[in-house]
């Protein structure tokens, strides 16, 4: 394979640049036209149910892209209303909600605000004006006058009986008169007992014609008290009837807001008495508390406030949790209780971004109890309730409020993993009703000019964000290549630009500790070997076991039967190649080809397959002429993990050849890939680690020009190998072969031709295929003799 096929060759000489402070421009969409349409469309529809679901991998810059296209559109929308919580004076428990044009809502808090310090400013004060002072006293004389008349005829009555009539304190008390006197009750006591009872006769008789005389009072006392409090309600509603006058005025465009002052006009004057009427209590209560009862009473709770020239609000919710998205009513501690009222009411994400865009991550919203159930119930409906739905849990009965639903016009954006979509998509037949629109994230995207200039202006862009300092143009040339790395592919980039971003960071760091100006190419290199440095310690304890024998892998001589396979391990962030043995032993039998690690249950099901399928490609090469009769064992050994996948077909295969034949294969070499019943070489994954964890091997043990891979021919694409591996195939220290056939793969490692079969199915007996083909029906001669013994 030539050099120039190891990896891309990335060409930036259309920037005629030194770094990238030198780039103008603004980075758009990175590639995905698919997801653009499917956005755009999601977002101009205006249907019922048309929200999105926005689905790909993880670190694609799906949230960002999202979120700033989102912002972009929400900027020249018109700004949406906003929504207050107001005193219901008639049901507390209820508050009203109030809905208010973009911006007044603060307005209107510092109109309440003046309203409530010209209250402060009105009251006590009108009650000390003499008007009322006036009136006040004449109620009192009216009520006095005809106390006063009552009790002179009690008197005249009393004292024609010679007792007394004495007022202390508003009681009436009657004493006896004795030589002009007046007696207390000592005195009354020394009378004698006849004394005692005449006198005692005479003040039941005038008690009898007091109740007769008074018996009306009741009545003039309530009359009293209801002319006093209809001169007290009468002064404050003339008092406040300006001051609700001017914020009506001001408010004369807002219907919603007029009607709540007419609530106000209704039911202030009471409370206004409550207040400072009596005086004794308003001497004893500060400006300050009085302040905070009427803002307690008057004060609209503003949920949000929208700036008018903002546009429509776009929110994410990093953590959906119920309270986080619908609000929560707050409670605070009176003699141990918990109370709440409407000013302890605190808004959502939902009523934050209504009229606008909310972004929520569906993994997490799924995770949170009752939060998906409630979100699909406010869609459908179209409003938002507030509640809680924990209370019935709890032991202790809370008194709690319910407030007015408010009308929810919103249009929510899910983040998510594919496989969530297809559930929900599965699982929730509502699901489908409210998220019409898949917005679909590639894992990659084309290497084209355009996309490669995108990236670059992302890159400047998400430096600059951070304070990182420039990029030269081979330290760009390095990155792309780290992307097309990570892509698995020469011709693709990788969707997973936060990957990207993490590298830029690491270079940063180093490019600042060595005082450099510019972040340049090494930079990037020495960024990428330490991260493969942190994250390499299994990978080198692994070899070093192979190197001290622990792990038996050979790359030199020959065996029969043995062949170095490559495997990919994932672990964390770790991904590195290691070589594993794989081994193949053949005897007389009917067993077939046995796969050792399904029979011990660690081999997985794309792992059997690919046995199955060099099962079944051995039976079509030589099960026509003769009942292809044997029995094999496969096994990759001191394996003791469970295997997946089916890139090891080709290297069990070459060994099962070798174990029939009995040529030896080439240690030398290593092989990846899979097959299929027609023994046509496929692509695997994880090429560039397989080939750099032999490349590793061979390099500790000293490179002799004979060492190589055998990768399959559709895979050459998608090499993005290392510079040491490039350089050392440069120099003919190592060597890569790319293969299409199975039969390509056994002439490297067994140095013989395959040969092909005549019309009769018979292959040349010097070739691979004729000896394989000799053994076999070696095998199925002996197996028959032994069935007739």
């Amino acid at each position: 394979m030539a050099v120039t096929d190891l990896s891309a060759h990335i060409d930036l000489s259309h920037l005629n640049i030194e770094s990238t402070s030198d780039l103008v421009g603004v980075s758009n969409f990175l590639g995905q036209p698919r997801a653009k349409k499917s956005l755009e469309f999601g977002i101009a529809m205006r249907g019922s149910g048309y929200n999105l679901y926005v689905m790909g991998d993880a670190g694609t810059g799906r949230q960002s892209l999202v979120s700033k296209y989102v912002r972009e559109l929400a900027e020249s929308q018109p700004a949406p209303s906003e929504w207050a919580y107001i005193n219901n004076f008639d049901t507390p428990r209820e508050p009203e909600a109030l809905e208010l044009p973009a911006g007044r809502g603060e307005e209107l808090k510092a109109q309440i605000s003046q309203f409530v310090n010209d209250l402060l400013d009105t009251f006590p004060a009108t009650f000390e004006n003499p008007s009322y002072q006036r009136k006040r006293t004449a109620i009192e004389r009216d009520f006095n006058q005809k106390y006063d008349a009552a009790m002179k005829v009690v008197e005249r009555f009393a004292n024609d009986k010679e007792v007394a009539v004495v007022s202390d304190g508003g009681s009436v008390l009657l004493l006896p008169i004795v030589d002009g006197q007046a007696l207390d009750d000592t005195e009354f006591a020394q009378l004698p007992e006849e004394r005692r009872s005449e006198f005692q006769d005479r003040i039941n008789d005038i008690e009898e014609y007091l109740n007769e005389q008074v018996l009306e009072l009741p009545t003039w006392r309530r009359k009293s008290s209801d002319a006093f409090r209809q001169l007290t309600l009468e002064t404050v509603q003339q008092a406040i009837k300006p001051l609700l006058k001017e914020l009506e005025v001001k408010n004369q465009s807002l219907l919603s807001v007029l009607r709540f002052f007419r609530s106000v006009k209704t039911n202030l004057p009471p409370l206004i008495i409550d207040l400072f009427a009596d005086e004794a209590t308003a001497e004893s209560r500060t400006e300050q508390e009085s302040r905070q009862m009427l803002e307690h009473w008057l004060k609209p709770n503003l949920m949000m406030h929208h700036d008018i020239n903002n546009g429509a609000p776009v929110v994410y919710e990093m953590l959906p949790t119920y309270q986080n998205l619908f609000g929560r009513i707050e409670y605070s501690t009176q003699q141990g209780m918990p109370i709440t009222n409407y000013q302890l009411i605190r808004p959502g994400s939902l009523l934050k971004a209504n009229g606008g865009y909310l972004i929520l991550d569906a993994e997490k919203l799924l995770q949170e109890p009752f939060a998906w159930d409630a979100l699909k119930l406010a869609l459908k409906t179209k409003e938002l309730k507030m509640e809680s739905p924990f209370i019935d849990a709890t032991l202790m009965p809370t008194v709690t409020l319910s407030p007015q639903s408010i009308k929810l016009n919103i249009k929510v954006i899910l983040l998510g993993p594919r496989d969530i979509y297809y559930q929900l998509q599965e699982w929730d037949p509502e699901f489908m009703e409210l998220f019409r629109v898949p917005v679909d994230f590639d894992s990659f995207i084309p290497r084209t000019r355009d996309n490669i200039d995108n990236l670059i202006l992302r890159i400047k862009d998400y430096g600059e964000e951070k304070g990182f300092r420039p990029l030269t143009k081979s330290a760009l040339v390095r990155l792309i290549e780290f992307s097309l790395r990570e892509a698995e592919h020469q011709h693709r980039l990788s969707a997973q630009v936060v990957k990207v971003f993490k590298v830029f960071a690491e270079a940063d760091f180093i490019c600042r500790h060595q005082d450099d100006r510019l972040i340049d190419a090494h930079h990037i290199t020495e960024a990428l070997a330490a991260a493969e440095y942190r994250n390499g310690r299994i990978a080198d304890q692994m070899l070093m076991e192979i190197e001290e024998g622990t792990i038996l892998i050979d790359t030199t001589g020959e065996r029969v039967g043995c062949v170095n396979g490559l495997t990919v391990m994932e672990i964390g962030e770790s991904h590195f190649g290691s070589p594993a043995r794989i081994t193949a032993t053949v005897h007389v039998g009917g067993k077939g080809v046995v796969d050792i690690e399904r029979e011990v249950e660690l081999g997985q099901s794309l792992h059997s397959k690919g046995v199955m399928i060099l099962s079944g490609f051995l039976g079509h090469e030589f099960g026509r002429t003769f009942p292809l009769t044997l029995s094999s064992h496969i096994a990759m050994e001191q394996s003791y993990g469970y295997i997946d996948g089916d890139s090891a077909t080709v290297a069990e295969y070459c060994s099962l050849m070798s174990a029939i034949t009995r040529l030896p294969a080439r240690q030398n070499l290593a092989i990846t890939g899979s097959m299929n019943q027609l023994g046509e070489v496929q692509a695997i994954g994880g090429v560039n680690e397989k080939i750099e964890g032999f490349f590793k091997l061979c390099s500790l043990r000293g490179l002799t020009g004979e060492h190589g891979v055998i990768v399959p021919q559709d895979n050459v694409k998608h090499l993005m190998l290392q510079q040491s591996v490039i350089d050392a195939v440069a120099a003919g220290q190592f060597t890569i072969y790319a293969v299409k056939h199975v039969y390509e793969a056994l002439h490297l490692l067994t140095d013989c031709e395959p040969g092909e079969a005549d019309l009769k199915g018979d292959f040349p007996a010097e070739s691979l295929n004729g000896k394989a083909q000799l053994a076999l029906k070696t095998l199925y001669e002996l197996y028959q003799e032994t069935d007739e013994e």
